[in-house]
């Protein structure tokens, strides 16, 4: 018998065990499905919408296979310009506090066992993560009664820090989570990289599969099923962080997909592996409503579906326009294909319950107005009834109106700051309605930064840049995005002898 109808067999006998206090819940389940390195192209669903507000579909839509994010999109609300940080921990950590990376500042992914804050990265920068005190979304969760439920990549802290365990950032269970930001391998066989692979990296926590022809995606799914069955026979609501390691590379084949890319020479193999990651995901995604459904909860869950930064999928072509197309831009850059990423919002199943008519979503939707990740933690607690600390600042908004279609006083509001070096490296981006304002720190010569400036109503594409045809607009956003620096405590680039470079005014 393969290990997964064991699986099967196994949680079904769990769960009729205990059925009986399953009518004991009236709080609605979270499920956060948290994606790595996928961009808002790297999808069958378009994003991007064009200027009458609906979405358009570029050709990379149509290369990717992803039904269950079709399901999940014509049930709910999908954002086209939800934004996350450039790279992958500031992002995470953002999503937990629902601060900006300017004021936790964790700004960089986190190297497991070295500081990597790079030659003119600010000194003391969040390398050690989460602070175990800080009131994150899943300590918040708990103490409003909820099972806190950690799947898969973590990446909230080095290997020294506490935060390397999603245990001490407020999670009940952890599974797969530690330091480390991708696989040793995706591969059963390979132990994940224990046995073959990139050691260091090996996932954590999985036993059971080691040396078994399941795939990490795979195995991650069948762990958070398991305790979704767990928590319904305790009678617990649930908060489900599932956070996949995939699309990150290595772009490993999942051989459940490969044969749908066989024979097509558009692409090189790097794609073809990167593609079938995306299928694994999207299975994972359909497994786990289809579960719900099957479960009789869908009704009372709510999926929150978005990438943690822009695609990790580099076909060697132009920095700025790669598999992101038309967006420019990839993940560790500056612009949109860096910092815009896919987000869909919906209740795993659509019907009538107390939760659907406390938050109505607006089925088949599209959203233009700007939201980012910091927006999930104010947002989520409020649909809980949670209430948020006085003393833990928060920078997101509770994006609730939006999904029924609208506004309620919406601030199109993002500030995304990376003090150190990747693809792009020194910036700060804000923006501000239409408006969109990179600042570029110069710490080899501090006396000479440099703005460029994008209306993205008109140049959604970031091809022509305004700031010497804009000069009062770019120095009001400029003013703007320091004003916004200076109250989050924001820690800067240095120069060739340590001392801090604040922006000014240009």
């Amino acid at each position: 018998m393969r290990l997964k109808e064991i699986h099967r067999i196994s949680s079904a006998t769990f769960l009729l065990a205990g059925s009986v206090t399953l009518g004991a819940q009236d709080k609605p389940n979270i499920i956060v499905f948290l994606t790595d390195d996928m961009g808002p192209m790297d999808t069958s669903v378009p994003f991007i919408t064009d200027r009458n507000g609906v979405p358009e579909r570029f050709p990379f839509n149509d290369w990717y296979h992803t039904p269950a994010m079709e399901r999940l999109a014509s049930q709910g609300v999908r954002f086209s310009q939800f934004y996350a940080m450039s790279v992958s921990s500031p992002s995470r950590v953002s999503l937990l506090t629902g601060q900006y990376s300017a004021r936790h500042h964790t700004t960089n992914w986190i190297y497991s066992e070295s500081d990597n804050r790079n030659t003119y990265g600010p000194y003391g920068w969040g390398w050690n993560g989460i602070s175990p005190e800080e009131w994150t979304l899943p300590r918040l969760l708990a103490d409003a009664g909820y099972r806190t439920i950690h799947v898969g990549k973590a990446h909230l802290g080095n290997n020294e820090s506490p935060s390397a365990d999603p245990l001490n950032v407020g999670f009940d269970v952890n599974i797969a989570g530690s330091s480390i930001g991708e696989p040793g391998s995706y591969y059963g066989e390979d132990g994940y990289g224990l046995y073959k692979g990139y050691k260091p990296r090996a996932v954590p926590g999985l036993d059971k599969y080691l040396g078994t022809n399941t795939f990490l995606t795979e195995a991650l799914t069948l762990e958070a099923m398991d305790q979704i069955d767990s928590a319904m026979v305790d009678g617990e609501p649930f908060f489900l962080y599932m956070s996949h390691y995939a699309v990150h590379s290595p772009h490993q084949t999942d051989p459940r997909f490969i044969d749908r890319y066989k024979g097509d020479d558009s692409k090189p193999d790097n794609a073809k592996g990167f593609a079938t990651l995306i299928e694994g995901m999207d299975k994972s995604l359909g497994d786990i409503l289809d579960h719900l459904t099957e479960k009789g909860i869908a009704e009372n869950t709510l999926v929150i579906f978005m990438g943690d930064n822009g695609t990790g999928l580099f076909l060697g072509t132009d920095r700025d326009y790669c598999s992101s197309a038309p967006l420019r831009g990839m993940k560790g850059t500056e612009f949109e294909g860096g910092i815009r990423v896919p987000c869909i919002i919906s209740w795993a199943a659509p019907g009538k319950g107390a939760a659907q008519e406390k938050l109505p979503i607006k089925s088949n939707s599209t959203c233009e107005d700007v939201a980012s990740i910091c927006d999930i933690y104010p947002t989520v607690a409020k649909i809980v009834g949670a209430d948020i600390p006085s003393d833990h600042l928060v920078d997101g908004q509770d994006i609730r109106p939006l999904l029924s279609g609208g506004h309620n006083g919406h601030r199109d509001e993002f500030l995304m700051h990376f003090p150190h070096e990747h693809r792009g490296s020194y910036f700060t981006v804000w923006r501000n309605g239409k408006w969109k304002l990179i600042y570029y720190y110069n710490p080899t010569h501090p006396e000479n930064p440099q703005c460029v400036l994008y209306n993205l109503k008109k140049d959604p594409f970031e091809t022509t840049d305004l700031a010497s045809r804009r000069p009062q607009k770019t120095r009001k956003m400029t003013r703007e995005m320091i004003s916004k620096l200076k109250e989050a405590g924001a820690q800067y680039p240095v120069d060739f002898v340590g001392n801090p470079i604040p922006p000014k005014v240009l």
